[in-house]
């Protein structure tokens, strides 16, 4: 500006010493008869100071639209930064209703109940599942292999079968909670006959390895079963472990949340965190988030105004920090997609095993091959019918679609 002030100066000047020399020249009479100079304006001191003068005027006001630009997008600047924190945690509240609600389904699940029949019938040393019960053939191998067949025959034998059957139908098996009982049942009969066997002649040890070879045949399914449920057990614990946890996350980050928005705090007290978390939702809801920026912008737009997002976002910074934490709570539902894969992961090992156990009782001897190939259909049937009742109930995709919606990457400053 003060550039522009002088050149107008300079120029004013040389118009009027221009003047001054031709008023000098029109009142001297020899001076009347000089010549005058051409002057070539484009190529004169005064034109280029002319120029000059026209250059900074436009920069002066190319600059003043700058800086209004600058303001007005400052202002839009604002406007967006307060949207994106507005769509992202009203989105987030969804969010959280939703994970938590499909991590405490998840954690809840073993198989279903279908399944579960049928795998304790399987176990079952009563059950009849593949044409036999094991109760009964561990009698009829002892009555068959130890006592030749003479177990009606003298007070020994007689007691020896009463013995094996009082084993069988003991209180201790038949309360077990594992999934072991035909394993523990021929254990004990077997070292129950070894201890017998030093008292009684007539219980060799020849008659010994043959009833344990034939009771083997029984043990090796059993035990290829019980190790399919052990490890999809294990598995399964494993499984809610990490679902705990990561509970436990979701907690710790809604609480930060719904401190920032002036939310009452989630109280764990003495109920179970699932307990807690479902009672919270019942206040944390998507549509009080809403009311709670319907507000916020009534408070910021006093007297019908426009908005004041500047000030709106200069004193509540807090919503600045959820929005740049929604990342940690976007991740946690990648967590939750993987333990839910991995749940069907452990169902297809679990389904593997299970058949080669069944295998197992084919090749052995110990059903036929009809009963076998009848059982593995069935099983084969309730897996397709329990993978598709968990998918239905947990609906990943809705989780999914959802989370979508928050736009995590973009972080405000």
């Amino acid at each position: 500006m003060l550039s522009a002030s002088w050149m107008k100066k300079v120029v004013s000047t040389s118009f009027a010493l221009l003047l001054t020399i031709l008023a000098a020249r029109a009142q001297d009479p020899e001076l009347k008869n000089t010549t005058a100079p051409v002057i070539k304006t484009q190529d004169t001191t005064i034109k280029r100071l002319i120029e000059e003068v026209q250059r900074i005027t436009d920069n002066d006001k190319q600059n003043s639209n700058a800086i209004q630009a600058l303001l007005q997008g400052k202002e839009i600047d604002n406007i967006t930064k307060y949207e994106l924190i507005k769509n992202n945690i009203i989105n987030a509240s969804e969010t959280y209703y939703l994970l938590n609600k499909k991590i405490i389904d998840l954690k809840s699940r073993t198989t279903t109940n279908n399944l579960d029949v049928f795998i304790t019938s399987l176990n079952n040393p009563e059950s009849k599942a593949l044409g036999f019960s094991l109760s009964d053939r561990i009698v009829e191998l002892v009555e068959k292999i130890i006592l030749k067949n003479k177990g009606e025959k003298g007070e020994k034998n007689s007691k020896i079968v009463e013995s094996t059957k009082s084993i069988i139908n003991s209180p201790i098996f038949q309360s077990f909670t594992s999934l072991t009982p035909p394993l523990a049942i021929a254990n004990s009969v077997m070292n129950f006959l070894h201890s017998v066997s030093v008292n009684n002649k007539q219980i060799n040890q020849k008659s010994l390895q043959e009833f344990e070879k034939e009771l083997n045949k029984y043990v090796v399914y059993y035990t290829a079963l019980n190790d399919a449920n052990q490890k999809f057990e294990y598995g399964l614990n494993f499984n809610k472990d990490q679902l705990s946890l990561l509970q436990d996350n979701l907690f710790d980050h809604l609480s930060f949340t719904a401190t920032a928005l002036k939310f009452p705090t989630p109280q764990r007290g003495n109920q179970t965190l699932s307990q807690t978390m479902n009672d919270y939702f019942f206040n944390f809801t998507k549509e009080k988030v809403v009311d709670y920026f319907n507000q916020l912008e009534a408070k910021y737009s006093k007297g019908g105004k426009r908005i004041d997002y500047e000030s709106l976002l200069r004193e509540n910074s807090s919503l600045k920090e959820v929005n740049n934490q929604l990342e940690d709570l976007v991740l946690q539902t990648k967590r939750f997609e993987n333990l839910y894969n991995e749940y069907f992961t452990l169902l297809d090992s679990y389904y593997t095993k299970v058949n080669n156990s069944l295998k197992i009782a084919q090749d052995n001897g110990l059903a036929d091959k009809s009963i076998i190939d009848a059982k593995q259909a069935e099983f084969r049937n309730l897996k397709t019918e329990a993978v598709a009742e968990i998918q239905a109930s947990i609906n990943i995709k809705e989780l999914y679609n959802n989370t979508e919606k928050i736009k995590y990457r973009y972080r405000i400053f």
